[in-house]
């Protein structure tokens, strides 16, 4: 493992100790050679530390607070948009596999209150995904359905704030230890995907036919056609991950008939992850952690996500 030093901040960066990160799909994928990055590209996306330097005209932090990242440097409200993708950390610039990094103010938000390092790490991609796709686009209200995939982090925190909006919650995952766990989390109905491969009609028997309000869609083109089934007239699918695939046939005639609204989601803006915190902090949501691994050990950490095995987010500490 190399060693930069961190440059000292100019007008308009902050210096921060990076504590904590977690792993997501997207930096699996640029750990795997998936999503190219220029050589010497520093990975992961999210990042917690404390705030150790600021430069001149930085009035927004000071020294000593606790801070996460965002996703997208150049996005501070609205809509991300593909030119976003320049500035995702461990992508389009150096992530926070590393202990001190110099980077300008729209690149953090401050942390929620009481969250540890850890804690606060699993947030700037997975939990902001969620948030944006059941509050910001799906407009979630109390009474609504909601279908989420697996047990990963996303569709953890899509199952958290569901709840904190009073909504009920329909889980499905290939484990039954697993949906065990999602039950204690607050989901309602549960489905095994293995026995039941038609899910998405057993989501509609479940609801007396009428289907969920909203699909936290994670498997992408081989789980899309049940999503539909399973989604109610005027629903909402917010597509996220990719993890079943790319490509595959879509009833699109289908979608038009049911008035369904299909959002491609790619986290949020700075705004959008400053709301949520707003939030977390009002409602005390904490995050569900599977697993730490000291810095050095990413490699087993890649592992232990490439195997499927994790419940909630696996994170590193340094």
């Amino acid at each position: 493992m190399s060693s930069i030093d961190a440059p000292a901040p100019a007008a308009g960066e902050l210096t921060v100790r990076v504590h904590a990160s977690s792993l997501n799909y997207h930096d699996y994928l640029v750990a795997i050679g998936k999503l190219p990055t220029p050589d010497g590209r520093i990975p992961m996306s999210d990042g917690a530390g404390e705030v150790v330097a600021v430069g001149a005209g930085v009035d927004e932090f000071k020294v000593g607070d606790r801070v996460i990242s965002t996703f997208f440097r150049n996005c501070p409200d609205g809509e991300p948009r593909m030119a976003s993708q320049k500035s995702s950390s461990g992508d389009g610039v150096d992530g926070f596999a590393c202990e001190m990094v110099t980077l300008p103010t729209s690149g953090v938000t401050l942390a929620p209150q009481g969250y540890s390092d850890v804690e606060a790490a699993t947030l700037p991609c997975a939990a902001l995904t969620a948030w944006r796709a059941l509050v910001a686009s799906g407009k979630i209200k109390p009474g609504d359905s909601v279908l989420v995939q697996g047990s990963g982090g996303v569709s953890i925190f899509a199952l958290q704030f569901a709840k904190m909006a009073g909504a009920r919650v329909i889980a499905i995952s290939s484990s039954s230890e697993k949906l065990e766990r999602l039950r204690a989390l607050g989901a309602e109905l549960l489905i095994n995907y293995r026995e039941t491969p038609e899910w998405g009609r057993e989501v509609r028997r479940l609801t007396g036919g009428r289907g969920v309000d909203h699909v936290v869609e994670i498997g992408g083109a081989g789980t899309f056609g049940q999503s539909i089934t399973a989604c109610a007239e005027g629903g909402h699918i917010s597509m996220i991950g990719v993890l079943a695939g790319h490509k595959g046939e879509v009833s699109t005639a289908a979608i038009m008939a049911r008035q369904l609204r299909v959002m491609g989601i790619t986290v949020g803006s700075r705004a959008l992850q400053t709301e949520m915190i707003r939030a977390i902090d009002l409602h005390g949501i904490r995050p569900v952690i599977d697993s730490e691994y000291p810095l050095e050990a990413l490699a087993d950490a890649f592992r232990h996500q490439e195997s499927g095995g994790h419940f909630g987010k696996i994170c590193l500490t340094f």
